[in-house]
């Protein structure tokens, strides 16, 4: 997946662990990664140690496409200090092709969302981490 090239110091970086390191390192080469349960094969997102439907502890790490359809969206306007200077910015609920729901923000006009839509990550470059966002995915529209 491309990696947006212009970069950020985040204020409040997400705190990388050992359990957290393959998502970070999976982001770092543009790849949007999740666990899922050995026992009962149950993915969830954000990545978790413990599966939350049979709390076995055995997980693997699975890459995912990184493409879904818009659930719900809205727009935040009056944002905690750490975001203050970014509002107005849009928030996302995604339900990804491997069946899990993603929360992030949405890189395009409000005017240009409906449910349904069709969109992808796209990688942010910022320090000290990657993030990712969202952006509508253009050649699921010319289908």
């Amino acid at each position: 997946m491309p990696i947006q090239t212009t970069g950020t110091t985040l204020a409040y970086p997400p705190r990388v662990t050992p359990f957290t390191e393959p998502f970070w390192q999976g982001l770092n080469d543009g790849v949007l990664r999740t666990t899922r349960c050995r026992e009962c094969s149950h993915m969830t997102f954000p990545p978790k140690p413990i599966c939350p439907e049979c709390w076995k502890s055995e997980l693997d790490w699975v890459d995912l496409s990184g493409r879904g359809t818009l659930y719900s969206y809205t727009e935040v306007s009056a944002a905690p200090a750490t975001f203050a200077d970014e509002v107005p910015y849009v928030l996302c609920l995604v339900d990804l092709d491997e069946g899990v729901r993603c929360l992030s923000r949405i890189l395009a006009p409000w005017e240009a969302l409906r449910p349904d839509l069709r969109v992808k990550i796209k990688v942010r470059q910022s320090k000290p981490v990657r993030l990712f966002d969202f952006e509508i995915d253009k050649a699921e529209e010319t289908r």
